[in-house]
């Protein structure tokens, strides 16, 4: 009898853990990189939000985008014709690439897009990768090396990318035979 009760109790305590490994509603985080707001219509079905995170990325475009003394200098990183002479509303001129594409972030439960979602300009740099302004960028005016951006390994314009939480964040952070 006692050695039922233990069993009992063991496999009861052992419940909850499995029913958490069987909750279908994980948050995931759905990340695409588009080249125009049809396309991240026809990936997304949401216009309203594609519409929203391209002005969003637009917007700040003009405020990360890196920053040159001259068309030259921008056109060497950016290709020909890729880049337009700004303004920062002063009377401060610089050029800077045009932005050529957008990010769009979404928190996603149960399979459906949940309320917000960020945005993130992007740019194609001369040797056709991608690049997003890195994390704090801010438009400093640099004679040349111009606002910190970061490489992206994105295909543009595709399914999204998926990134789940759950137990294989929390394992995997760990190292092994660290």
């Amino acid at each position: 009898m006692k050695r039922s009760r233990t069993a009992a109790l063991l496999l009861m305590s052992t419940a909850p853990l499995l029913l958490t490994a069987c909750d279908r509603s994980e948050s995931a985080s759905r990340e695409g990189l588009y080249t125009s707001v049809a396309a991240c219509v026809a990936q997304t079905n949401d216009s309203a939000t594609c519409q929203q995170a391209f002005a969003k990325a637009q917007q700040d475009a003009t405020a990360t985008a890196p920053r040159f003394a001259n068309r030259e200098a921008c056109e060497a990183s950016y290709g020909k014709e890729q880049c337009a002479e700004r303004s920062d509303g002063g009377n401060h001129s610089f050029f800077g690439p045009l932005m050529t594409g957008f990010f769009l972030s979404q928190m996603m439960r149960n399979g459906m897009a949940a309320s917000g979602f960020n945005s993130a300009p992007a740019f194609r740099d001369s040797n056709g990768g991608w690049q997003r302004p890195a994390a704090g960028a801010g438009g400093v005016y640099s004679g040349g090396a111009g606002t910190a951006m970061v490489p992206v390994n994105a295909t543009p314009n595709r399914a999204v990318t998926v990134s789940r939480s759950g137990f294989g964040t929390s394992g995997s952070s760990r190292g092994i035979g660290g």
